[in-house]
């Protein structure tokens, strides 16, 4: 059953005045019809102005460390399990990482993220390294550093802090019911342990997920309410690209406006969060990524994603621009 045009209304509004909705209003308005979709986005984006301000933030990653992982992930390229013609490499030169964190910056990026590919972080001589990374990026560059590392131990954690990362990035992909469908090489808990490591550090945690991986419309909502009950405030949500040689390379692609609703399903469950349109919008998304940023989001990562382009960023700078829309600024 969908939500009708009052209920959405009526549920934005309890929002705005402080309330939360429920799991069940939460499953109607992410089947809201497509002729009604637009005023669930208004109302979205209603949300988003009165928690969020008008200020979208930027952010860029790289892929610091690609290839040959031991995690089966049956949607990303750099699984060692499949054969996706991934690059392999270790972890990039220092002077690599600085250029493109300068790049970043210039693109208007306030955080750049180094991801590394692989469980965890095993090597000590190769840990340092990142944590000296981190130390160059944040005093040459002037810009907030965030990690995607795996599955982190609390003493790692505890040395990121030190070294100036202001968050750490790992998403629970999707829904816990779903979780056993799209990885059996480690678990949603292993997730939860990252989580929990990073917040008792004293580090924000940036975590979201995929759509598109199979999962069922009340998936997304179990999705959305588990990252309401972790206290997540910064959530990027990817849009399935299938890559070719995974298991779900033949996974169906997602119509725009099912992905706008799920959007804005999660401004409604998330007032206050940070919630970024991530990888796989441009080939998703098309001509209506604008409408991200006007159906309750108020981030973007710009750039390219680990093994996919993405849109040259002076464009999302545009889009931004034409909106109305502010920059944030980096919080060093």
């Amino acid at each position: 059953m969908e939500s009708t045009c009052a209920e959405i209304i009526e549920l934005a509004e309890k929002v705005m005045d402080g309330g939360s909705i429920t799991e069940g209003e939460a499953k109607r308005l992410i089947r809201t019809k497509d002729e009604d979709t637009m005023l669930l986005l208004a109302m979205a984006d209603k949300i988003r102005q009165k928690f969020c301000g008008n200020a979208v933030d930027f952010c860029a990653i790289i892929n610091a460390r690609s290839g040959h992982c031991q995690e089966n992930c049956k949607f990303c390229a750099q699984s060692g399990w499949y054969q996706t013609g991934a690059k392999v490499y270790r972890l990039l030169p220092e002077e690599e990482v600085l250029a493109a964190a300068r790049k970043a910056k210039e693109a208007g990026a306030v955080r750049f993220s180094l991801v590394t590919s692989g469980r965890n972080q095993d090597n000590p001589n190769e840990f340092e390294e990142i944590l000296d990374l981190v130390r160059r990026i944040r005093k040459e560059v002037g810009i907030e550093v965030c990690c995607s590392l795996g599955l982190i131990t609390d003493e790692q954690a505890r040395q990121l802090k030190e070294a100036g990362v202001t968050r750490i990035h790992c998403n629970i992909e999707t829904a816990p019911s779903y979780f056993p469908e799209i990885c059996t090489t480690h678990t949603f808990e292993d997730k939860d342990v990252i989580i929990s490591a990073a917040q008792k550090a004293g580090i924000r945690v940036c975590s979201g997920g995929i759509i598109g991986l199979g999962e069922s419309l009340d998936q997304r909502v179990e999705m959305a309410f588990t990252l309401k009950k972790m206290h997540i405030d910064s959530i990027p949500l990817n849009i399935l690209n299938p890559v070719k040689g995974t298991p779900f390379y033949t996974n169906r692609r997602l119509p725009p406006l099912e992905v706008l609703r799920t959007f804005a399903m999660f401004r409604f469950v998330l007032p206050k969060a940070l919630i970024r349109t991530a990888g796989g919008r441009e080939v998703n998304l098309r001509s209506l990524q604008a409408y991200a940023l006007t159906g309750g989001l108020n981030g973007i990562m710009v750039g390219g994603y680990l093994t996919t382009a993405g849109r040259d960023p002076q464009e999302d700078i545009r889009m931004t621009e034409d909106l109305g829309r502010s920059f944030t600024t980096p919080q060093l």
